[in-house]
């Protein structure tokens, strides 16, 4: 039997596996670090408002769906809720087995006039 996948007698292929997790565990943590930096702790779909206690519930969206596009501005990123993260993906799934386009975004933007407020 193959001892963990940190261990010499681990399976290459159980090494490997072991590797593109930590390292997606790293890549996640580094986005999700910047975007709460970025971003207010609100979703951007039902306005729910977070703090410190119940954090962990907002995610990290990529709007393309490409979790390897991450810009330096957030510009690929939203927050959103565990339950409106879960729906989104939920709708990107059902139109791409009816055969429509699954990246299309979405046309809600909650912080489309962020910038003028910012401004005055």
């Amino acid at each position: 039997m193959a001892g963990s996948p940190d261990k010499p007698g681990a399976s290459k292929l159980d090494q490997v596996v072991a590797a593109a997790q930590r390292a997606r565990v790293q890549r996640e943590q580094g986005y999700r670090e910047q975007a709460l930096k970025l971003y207010p702790w609100i979703c951007g779909r039902c306005a729910r408002e977070f703090t410190r206690e119940n954090l962990r519930e907002l995610t990290v969206h990529h709007r393309d769906h490409d979790h390897d596009n991450n810009p330096a501005d957030g510009s690929n990123w939203e927050l959103l809720c565990v339950y409106c993260h879960d729906n989104e993906h939920a709708r990107s799934i059902e139109p791409s087995a009816a055969g429509e386009d699954a990246r299309a975004p979405g046309t809600y933007q909650p912080f489309a006039d962020l910038s003028d407020l910012l401004k005055k």
